[in-house]
């Protein structure tokens, strides 16, 4: 079932023909709108933009962006210079929210066919770099347009970042024994943005960067089969990835202490990779996570030693995300 949060555009939204579970009218807090639907089960929500009050403030839909899963939320503009120019679009892409029309006819498009990173790249621009793009609700068979030099352009080459959600649940490390044990088959590079985490591991081939150079080092990087991406807290970098993994280190501590600071993170994941990192849990243990958490675990990695050259429990979440087994490990 489906949610309505309209205001202006609300005679609009009440044409759209679909089953409907919830509606809100009115002009609302960012806060309020989060306080009723972070917990809330639905399919999609519609979400006319002037019922958010502030709305030009781009703060406020970033808090909705983190508390919400924005894959579900088609957001109406409201047609206007100040919601439909390039920065105010840009940001819209950088946060994660790539739903975004401007009529009934965007919103039931987007509604069968929710949009991915690569349908709203053309909007997306880094620093002063702008994207010369008019808005679009559908897409177009057309071929593809030339790229700022921050944009990353994905020709053949895999995207895949890494993100704790779990607090210190081991992306860095992970990212650098995945580099390793990758680059027996493959080019790779392993890239960490905002931090400097990589510095420890004394391996000048992995790089450090920052949120607004991210997509010129990726895009200096296209050469590579594989681009590895320690993502924190960069919803920039997360936005450039084809696909994250999502690390929870599963002791009780840690979980309790992520259900106190983000009662919705585990409902954030649904549909996601989520690995089981450093686990000892058993698979009858992780069928009851699974159950608990009512979402499904990609992967239980054990705990791994950064030291070994083979690293067997490694290879079988490579090779279950695609890539070939190593040689060493026949």
């Amino acid at each position: 079932m489906n949610v309505i949060v309209s205001n202006k555009n609300q005679m609009l939204l009440e044409n759209l023909g679909i089953d409907v579970i919830k509606e809100m009218n009115g002009e609302f807090d960012v806060d309020e709108i989060i306080a009723t639907f972070q917990n809330f089960f639905f399919q999609r929500m519609i979400l006319d933009i002037t019922a958010i009050k502030n709305y030009t403030d781009v703060t406020n839909l970033q808090k909705l962006s983190i508390s919400l899963d924005m894959d579900k939320v088609i957001l109406l503009l409201d047609g206007t210079e100040l919601t439909t120019n390039p920065t105010f679009l840009s940001n819209l892409v950088s946060m994660g929210i790539y739903n975004f029309a401007k009529n009934i006819e965007g919103i039931q498009y987007l509604y069968n066919t929710p949009n991915s990173y690569r349908d709203v790249a053309q909007f997306h621009r880094i620093d002063s770099n702008f994207v010369n793009a008019q808005i679009s609700n559908k897409k177009q068979p057309v071929e593809p347009a030339p790229q700022p030099e921050s944009e990353p352009e994905f020709y053949g080459t895999r995207v895949i970042g890494v993100k704790n959600i779990t607090k210190q649940s081991g992306a860095s490390s992970l990212v650098y024994m995945m580099k390793n044990e990758l680059s027996k088959n493959y080019s790779v590079v392993a890239i960490e943005v905002d931090k400097t985490d990589f510095n420890y591991f004394r391996d000048k081939s992995m790089i450090s960067t920052i949120t607004s150079e991210v997509g010129s080092v990726i895009n200096k990087n296209k050469d590579k089969n594989v681009i590895l991406i320690d993502i924190n807290n960069s919803i920039v970098a997360e936005g450039f990835c084809q696909e994250v993994l999502y690390l929870i280190e599963p002791s009780i501590i840690k979980l309790q202490k992520l259900m106190v600071l983000n009662g919705a993170a585990l409902n954030n994941l649904k549909n996601k990779k989520v690995i089981l990192n450093q686990s000892l849990l058993s698979e009858s243990e992780v069928a009851n996570f699974e159950y608990e958490a009512r979402l499904k675990v990609f992967y239980n990695l054990a705990p791994l030693n950064e030291r070994d050259k083979k690293l067997p429990e490694l290879n079988k979440l490579l090779v279950k995300l695609g890539f070939s087994k190593q040689q060493n490990e026949i």
